[in-house]
């Protein structure tokens, strides 16, 4: 299945942090992104995680077929969550 550019309705539950290279980053990992998108290469994307919207921001592939949306210290504090919380995240429009 690939998305082109253009309006998403895709869902998904994940906690925040992934391991990178023996660090843990504050990011969310997107299951079977590869697929989902049709690349394993960089996506932007507006989305909402919990109900804080992100516009035109990077889904970073993971470096193990996936992708992950990084969570800056800024979002996190609106979150009220940090490192080891779940967050839903939505994904509402493909950008590029």
């Amino acid at each position: 299945m690939s998305h082109e550019p253009g309006p998403l309705d895709h869902a998904f539950t994940a906690p925040i942090g992934v391991e990178v290279k023996g660090e843990m980053w504050a990011c969310v990992e997107m299951p079977g992104s590869a697929d989902f998108f049709g690349t394993g290469k960089a996506v932007r994307v507006d989305a909402v995680v919990d109900d804080v919207p992100l516009d035109n921001v990077g889904l970073m592939v993971t470096g193990r077929g996936g992708h992950m949306l990084s969570l800056s210290a800024k979002v996190r504090k609106r979150l009220g969550k940090d490192l080891g919380d779940t967050v839903e995240v939505r994904l509402t429009r493909r950008v590029t």
